[in-house]
Parts: structure tokens; C-alpha cells; sequence
């Protein structure tokens, strides 16, 4: 292997560089950097309003940022597609999920993975009758716990299979790197025990993951590393243990006057997590 090869395999998975992201007169994402290593879990968190969600979006390419800059693998995401961005190897799972419900579990799943050969819906729902994604579909399935299911429209679905259909969706397109946001939002502890602990081992299969959720008893559970938003700025990075012990960190869930008022005054109106 060269030596350009082995950087691009042990180097960081994906870099934030300085994003900065602004709507209208509100400072969404302010100046926030960090690096996600190559198998890592890392919780993207912090408390209601701190940019969570919208830095992931400027991740994927959803919003773009007004300054900084995105590189997955050493290549700059600025200006690049959403759609490009996932070939490149980034695959997300939304916070609400929204399957076909007209058809299967298993189908759902399966046209994900045709997803990959064309990014015409029509193709790639023809493309169903081939064996090959009906057999990633039933791998994954079994992968996230819900094989049972795989023959049952989503429609009658209870959340915790949902959720769960939405991480095996997002796996189809055989990701780099998986963002999770808010997997386990409305499952009770029980369901977010299991669903965190198959998470941590998809991580443990290879999966670089940013998990962004509010479930902090699970995040510190199976987190390898931290990186706390408040106020669309960062606030602290390392380990969960460490960094749950700093006093910004205590004072941003805690609250503390001033913080409150300011984060108030910059989110009023803002609905990002």
C-alpha cells in the first residue's frame, strides 16, 4: 500500500472546518470544527436549540454554510450535491421517519440499496425484481433485529420497528460514514436500551457513526467521544466522561441566567434541535 493510500485509510473520516451557517439574521452554526475518526461513535450534543440538527444538514448538504468548509476522506463537500455526497459514502437516518408505506419492509429496504445504481425512482423500483437487493434487504433486516417483519407493510409498523426500518434504509447504501438523528426520540427506555445497543454494534462492524440524541443515558452508554453545541457554538470535545464533568457542558444543561437569556434571544423562532 503507498503511503498516500495508508493516510487516506487510518486519516479522519470527516473533518468540519470553521462551518458557520446563518439563516437570515439568526447565527445557526458559528465558526464550530471537529473531526470524526475512522471508526469511531461520536454524539454530536447539546441542549434544545443549539444547532444539532443543522449542522448535520450542513454536513449532508441539506443548508449550506456561509463560510468553513466539509471534507469526507481528505475531499471537500462545499457546493457538492446531496445526492453526490451520498455515492461518496454518507448515508443519513432522519429523526422522523417517513418509509414507502405502500410496500414491504423488506421492499423499503430494497430499493435503498438499488438506490445506489441509479437515482431514477422508477429504475431503481423496477430494479426490485432482482435477487441481489432483496438479499441485502433480508441481511440487513436481520442485521437491525426486524426480519420478522420484513414481509409486513410499514404502515402498521409500531415506532420501535420504524425506527429501526430508518437505520436499515440508511445502511442499504453501504455508508462510510452513518448519521443518526434523534433514533431513539419516542421509544420507551426498554426500546432505546436495544435500539442503542444494536447501534453500538453496526459501530463495532466497521460503521463510523455521528449520533445526534437527547437521551443522554445511553449516549454516555455507548459513545466513544463528544462533541457538545450550545448557542450554534462548540463548547467542549473529548471523551463522555471528561467531557460531561466541565463545568460549560453542566451549565448549558443546567442553565445558567445569562446563557438562557442569550440562547433565548438567538433561537427565538428556531425549531433545530
Amino acid at each position: 500500500m503507498s503511503a498516500m493510500a495508508s493516510s487516506l485509510s487510518t486519516g479522519p473520516l470527516l473533518e468540519v472546518d470553521r462551518v458557520t451557517v446563518r439563516f437570515g439574521g439568526v447565527l445557526a452554526i458559528d465558526d464550530v470544527s471537529f473531526t470524526v475518526l475512522r471508526g469511531d461513535l461520536l454524539g454530536l450534543i447539546g441542549p434544545n436549540g443549539a444547532g444539532k440538527t443543522t449542522m448535520l444538514r450542513a454536513i449532508t448538504g441539506v443548508v449550506q454554510q456561509e463560510r468553513g468548509s466539509v471534507r469526507l476522506s481528505g475531499r471537500p463537500l462545499d457546493g457538492m450535491s446531496i445526492e453526490r455526497r451520498i455515492r461518496l459514502g454518507m448515508a443519513l437516518s432522519q429523526q422522523l421517519v417517513k418509509p414507502f408505506r405502500d410496500i414491504s419492509v423488506a421492499d423499503n429496504v430494497a430499493l435503498a440499496a438499488a438506490y445506489r445504481k441509479t437515482l431514477s425512482p422508477l429504475r431503481a423500483l423496477l430494479s426490485l425484481s432482482q435477487s441481489a437487493e432483496r438479499r441485502v434487504a433480508g441481511e440487513l433486516l436481520e442485521r437491525v433485529g426486524i426480519a420478522r417483519h420484513a414481509e409486513d407493510n410499514p404502515a402498521v409498523m409500531p415506532l420501535g420497528v420504524l425506527k429501526r426500518l430508518e437505520v436499515a434504509r440508511a445502511l442499504a447504501l453501504q455508508p462510510q460514514l452513518l448519521l443518526l438523528d434523534e433514533p431513539l426520540a419516542g421509544l420507551n427506555s426498554q426500546e432505546a436500551e436495544s435500539l442503542a445497543t444494536t447501534i453500538s454494534d453496526i459501530n463495532a462492524q466497521g460503521v463510523t457513526i455521528v449520533l445526534i440524541e437527547h437521551n443522554l443515558r445511553e449516549v454516555l452508554r455507548i459513545c466513544k467521544n463528544l462533541v457538545v453545541l450550545d448557542n450554534g457554538r462548540k463548547i467542549a470535545e473529548g471523551d463522555p466522561k471528561t467531557v460531561m464533568h466541565l463545568e460549560t457542558v453542566r451549565a448549558a444543561y443546567l442553565g445558567s441566567g445569562a446563557g438562557d437569556e442569550r440562547r433565548n434571544r438567538q433561537h427565538r423562532g428556531s425549531d433545530d434541535a
